[in-house]
C-alpha cells in the first residue's frame, strides 16, 4: 500500500461508508425526463415501488415521493446535513416555516441540533426538456455539548463558493470546489454557528476535485489524527501516491503526508471529506443519531409529543411555485436570493 494511502474501500451501495465526524454520505444522481403540470416526471410511474423507489428504473428514482420525486417530510435530530446540489433543484420546507428553492451549483448546510422536520422535494420545472438532479448529501455528527442546540440553516449560493484551478507542469488542469476547509487560502463561506466544522481544529473539509485526463495535482496537508476520505465518484482511475482508485471505491488516506493524484486516461472526478474525528459514543436510529440509547429514546418520545415545532404546511410534500427560482426564507423571517 502507498505510504499515504490506509486502506482502499470497496463502496458498495448506498449511502458510502463514512468516518467519524461524518455519518452518511450519499450520491443521488437521477436522469429525470420532461416534467408533467405537477412538478413530476411526464412518464408512468408504473412498476415502480412508489414510496420506496430506488431501484433505478429508467435511470431515476421517485424515492418516497409519490407525485413529485424527493423525500416528503421526515424528522431529524443530534447531526448535520450538508447538501451539494449540482444540477436540477432541491425545494426545501420545514417545522419552523422555513422554505428555499436551491440547485445548480449551491449548498444547504442544516444543523438538525434539538429537532427539525422537513423536506427535500426535487421539482421537475421543465415541461420541454429533461430534468436531470444530482446532488451528494453528507451527515456530519455534532458533539453533544451541540446536539440540542437550536435547529439552523445556511446557504451557501453557488457564486460564493470558491473555486481554484491548478494546473500541472503538463498544462493539465484540475478544479477544486471547496465547500469547507482551507485550500490556497480561499475564503470559504462560514458554516452554521454550532456546526463541528465552527471550530477551526476539527479541521472540516468538504472538496470536489475535478480533474483533467492525465492531470496531477497534490492536496493541502492536515493534522496527523484527522479523518480524510477520497471518493472517486467518476472517470476511470486516479492514482493516489501509485494506489489506484477506480469508480465504486474510496480510499482512507493520511493527511499529514502529500496526497499526489495522477488521474487516468478520462476526465475524473473526487470527493474529499475530511475532519477530526468527535470521538463520542455515537447512538443512531434512522433520522435521529445521539451518544446513549437512553437519549435516542428520548429523541422518539418528544418527536412522538412535539412533532418538532409541528408541521405548518398542507402536505408532506410541498414544492413551491414554477417560476420561484431560488431563495431561501428563513424561520426569523430573513430572505435572500443569489446575487
Amino acid at each position: 500500500m502507498a505510504d499515504s494511502v490506509i486502506e482502499v474501500l470497496k463502496l458498495g451501495g448506498p449511502p458510502w461508508q463514512t468516518f467519524d465526524p461524518f455519518l452518511f454520505c450519499v450520491h443521488h444522481d437521477d436522469g429525470y425526463p420532461t416534467g408533467n403540470a405537477n412538478c413530476g416526471p411526464n412518464a408512468s410511474l408504473s412498476g415502480r415501488n412508489i414510496g420506496q423507489d430506488f431501484a433505478g428504473k429508467d435511470g431515476w428514482n421517485m424515492y418516497h415521493g409519490d407525485v413529485v420525486p424527493g423525500f416528503p417530510a421526515h424528522p431529524h435530530r443530534g447531526f448535520e446535513t450538508i447538501t451539494l446540489a449540482r444540477r436540477g433543484f432541491i425545494d426545501h420546507s420545514d417545522s419552523l416555516g422555513a422554505r428555499a428553492r436551491f440547485g445548480r451549483g449551491d449548498v444547504q448546510w442544516m444543523t438538525a441540533g434539538k429537532g427539525i422536520v422537513h423536506c427535500e422535494m426535487f421539482p421537475l420545472l421543465d415541461q420541454d426538456k429533461p430534468n436531470p438532479v444530482e446532488l451528494f448529501q453528507i451527515w456530519m455528527n455534532l458533539p453533544a455539548s451541540d446536539k440540542m442546540v437550536d435547529p439552523y440553516f445556511t446557504m451557501f449560493w453557488a457564486h460564493s463558493i470558491p473555486r481554484v484551478t491548478k494546473t500541472d507542469a503538463a498544462g493539465n488542469h484540475t478544479d477544486i470546489t471547496v465547500i469547507a476547509g482551507a485550500f490556497d487560502g480561499l475564503a470559504v463561506p462560514a458554516p452554521p454557528p454550532n456546526s463541528w466544522a465552527s471550530r477551526p481544529d476539527a479541521e472540516v473539509a468538504i472538496w470536489t476535485v475535478s480533474m483533467e485526463a492525465g492531470a496531477r495535482v497534490t492536496l493541502p496537508t492536515a493534522s496527523k489524527g484527522v479523518n480524510r476520505t477520497l471518493y472517486f465518484v467518476t472517470g476511470g482511475e486516479v492514482k493516489i501516491d501509485g494506489a489506484s482508485l477506480k469508480k465504486g471505491y474510496a480510499a482512507r488516506v493520511r493527511p499529514e503526508v502529500a496526497n499526489e493524484l495522477v488521474n487516468g486516461a478520462t476526465p475524473s472526478e473526487v470527493l474529499v471529506l475530511q475532519g477530526r474525528p468527535i470521538g463520542e459514543p455515537v447512538a443512531h436510529y434512522g433520522p435521529f443519531v445521539m451518544n446513549t440509547r437512553a437519549e435516542l429514546e428520548q429523541a422518539f418520545d418528544d418527536y412522538r409529543r412535539t412533532r418538532f415545532g409541528g408541521w405548518p404546511w398542507d402536505r408532506n410534500d410541498p414544492i413551491h411555485g414554477r417560476d420561484d427560482g431560488r431563495f431561501a426564507a428563513h424561520a426569523n423571517g430573513r430572505k435572500e436570493r443569489p446575487a
